[in-house]
C-alpha cells in the first residue's frame, strides 16, 4: 500500500482494533507518542512494535516530544528527569559537552523501547515580554548559545540511534502568546528575524529533520501562519535558511490553526511542507487530515528517506550507569 505524507498520534498505551485497522488503511509514514501513551517500558515496546507491524515497515519513525524539563513524555517512575534546555544555558564553558551527554542518554531511553526520533533540539530564542511556551526549553538568549547547544543536543541524540527534529523553524522566541491556544503574530522586521530568530536554524541547516512554527511572521506573509505560507517555507525556510531536510508540521489540531482538518493539511502542503503531523488521536480529525494529506513521493519521499538513512550505527562504548553519574555530577557541580 502506498504510504501516505502523514504522522499520528493514537489514544492510549495500547491499540484498539478499530485503531489499528484504521493505521493499516491510512498507511501514515510515522507515529508520535504523548504522556498518555507511555506505561511501563514493556508496554511501550509492545505499542512501538504493534503500530510498526499496522504499517507493515519496520523502518516505520515513531516520534516522541522528550526535551527535559516542562516536555518530557517519559519521566519518572521508569525513566530519569532530565532538566529544561535551559539549564545548560547556565553551564557556561561546559554547556555543550553536558548537553551532548544528556541528549545521549536521553536517545538510549528512546531506542530502548522502540523510539526513533526526538523532536529536539528547540532552536527558539526568546525575547524579553514573550511568552513563557518557550521560556526555560530554550538553551540561551543569544542566538550562538541557542545553536551551539542544540548540536550538541543533536550530535548525542544521533550518537544513541535518535534521529533530532530542530523547531519550531523559522522561530517561535518572539510570539506573545501559546500556539497550542491561539495565533501568534510577530512585527519584528525581516532584518532583526534574520540576524536572531533564523540564526539557529541556518546554523543546523544540515540536520535531517524540523518542525515549522504556528506563527505569523508579518513582514512576510501578514495572512498566514508559517505552517501555511508559501512565503515563509519557500523563501525563508528552503531559500535564505538553506534547509533541505525533511519539513514536518506542528500539530495540526492546535488551536492556532482554523477551518477545517482536510483544509489545514491542505493548506500546509501548498505551502511547500512534506509531512502532516496530528497528534491526539481523534479518529474523526485523522479521518480529515487523512482526505488531504497526498502520498509520500518526490521530493517529500527524498527527504524522508534521506532522514532515515542517518540514523546509523550506534556510538559504542557508552557505559550507562558511568554516564548517569557523570551526568548528575555536572549538574549538581554547576549548581
Amino acid at each position: 500500500m502506498t504510504t501516505r505524507a502523514l504522522i499520528l498520534g493514537c489514544a492510549g498505551k495500547s491499540l484498539s482494533p478499530g485503531e489499528a485497522a484504521f493505521f493499516r488503511e491510512a498507511q501514515p509514514w510515522g507515529f508520535i507518542l504523548f504522556k498518555r501513551n507511555i506505561g511501563t517500558p514493556d508496554e511501550v515496546r509492545a505499542l512501538t512494535s504493534d503500530l510498526r507491524a499496522c504499517v507493515g515497515r519496520e523502518s516505520a519513525p515513531i516520534l516522541i516530544d522528550q526535551e527535559g524539563g516542562r516536555v518530557q513524555r517519559m519521566g519518572p517512575p521508569h525513566w530519569p528527569s532530565y532538566p529544561p534546555g535551559g539549564r545548560f544555558g547556565r553551564l557556561n564553558g561546559a554547556a555543550a559537552m553536558v548537553a551532548r551527554l544528556g541528549a545521549r542518554l536521553m536517545a538510549h531511553d528512546l531506542a530502548e523501547v522502540g523510539i526513533n526520533v526526538d523532536c529536539a533540539p528547540v532552536l527558539d530564542v526568546p525575547t524579553p515580554g514573550s511568552h513563557d511556551i518557550i521560556g526555560d526549553r530554550a538553551y540561551g538568549t543569544s542566538p550562538e548559545a541557542v545553536a551551539a547547544i542544540g548540536r550538541a543536543v543533536a550530535d548525542g541524540l544521533m550518537a544513541g540511534g535518535v534521529l533530532p527534529v530542530i523547531k519550531h523553524m523559522p522561530g517561535h522566541g518572539r510570539a506573545a502568546c501559546d500556539s497550542h491556544k491561539s495565533l501568534p503574530r510577530v512585527d519584528a522586521t525581516l532584518a532583526d528575524l534574520r540576524a536572531r530568530d533564523f540564526a539557529p536554524f541556518r546554523a543546523l541547516a544540515d540536520l535531517p529533520m524540523a518542525m515549522s512554527a504556528h506563527v505569523v511572521f508579518t513582514a512576510i506573509d501578514p495572512e498566514r501562519p508559517a505552517t501555511q505560507s508559501p512565503a515563509v517555507i519557500r523563501e525563508i525556510v528552503r531559500g535564505e535558511i538553506g534547509f533541505d531536510g525533511l519539513l514536518m508540521t506542528d500539530d495540526l489540531s492546535m488551536h492556532a490553526l482554523t477551518g477545517p482538518f482536510r483544509a489545514r493539511a491542505e493548506a500546509s502542503f501548498a505551502a511547500g511542507l512534506d509531512i502532516a503531523l496530528h497528534c491526539n488521536g481523534e479518529r474523526a480529525e485523522m479521518e480529515a487530515v487523512c482526505e488531504g494529506t497526498p502520498p509520500l513521493a518526490g521530493e517529500a519521499a527524498r527527504r524522508a528517506a534521506a532522514a532515515l538513512a542517518r540514523l546509523g550505527r550506534v556510538e559504542e562504548g557508552l557505559d550507562l550507569s558511568e554516564a548517569r553519574a557523570r551526568f548528575a555530577a555536572a549538574l549538581a557541580e554547576a549548581a
